[in-house]
């Protein structure tokens, strides 16, 4: 009879575990899409501020014609992205060349003294703040998702209900590491 109740007990223990195990992972897995949503939300809010932009500097920057069609490509890129590599390549290469815009528009005085361009600078840095942010965010719970699915005893489960690890939210090429090169044509073309 004791038997009885100690293969009961850790029949109990183990489905308990199960079901905090599950449900953690459920909770994870929402904290991840939900980490990754509020990217793609920032990343929305500042593609959208890029017509305003090149409309704004358009007249200003008539040399400088290649920037702003890389920020203007970039969105493309963002709009049509299916993968996280996608997103994030995209999105560095958008980073990039509003880096190299704002560098840019210190040759240009007219420029730098426009209200709407300053505007327009200012929430983009802000926003740029708040992507680096949630990017840190949406990496520390994809490792907290990993890291629980790889780890025993829980693989166990999550391979049993199909739970997969998720791609880092990173720079994926060496050249978008690479610090932006700004060269000034002083008007001349």
């Amino acid at each position: 009879m004791m038997a009885l109740y100690i293969t009961l007990g850790i029949l109990i223990i183990i489905a308990v575990y199960a079901v905090y195990s599950y449900n953690r992972l459920i909770g994870m897995r929402n904290m991840v899409d939900t980490a990754y949503s509020n990217i793609d939300t920032l990343l929305q809010k500042r593609f959208d501020l890029v017509p305003n932009l090149v409309s704004t500097v358009k007249g200003y920057m008539t040399h400088e014609r290649e920037l702003l069609e890389a920020v203007t490509r970039a969105r493309s890129d963002w709009m049509n992205a299916s993968t996280i590599q996608e997103n994030a390549g995209a999105d560095d290469v958008a980073a990039r060349a509003l880096k190299s815009i704002f560098a840019v528009s210190e040759n240009y005085p007219d420029l730098k003294a426009n209200e709407n361009f300053l505007l327009l600078q200012e929430e983009l840095v802000g926003i740029e703040n708040k992507i680096a942010y949630a990017r840190q965010r949406y990496n520390r719970t994809v490792l907290d998702l990993n890291n629980t699915v790889q780890q025993f005893p829980t693989n166990l489960l999550a391979q049993f209900f199909k739970f997969q690890t998720r791609e880092f939210f990173e720079v994926e090429s060496n050249k978008v590491r690479e610090v932006p090169r700004v060269e000034f044509n002083n008007g001349e073309e």
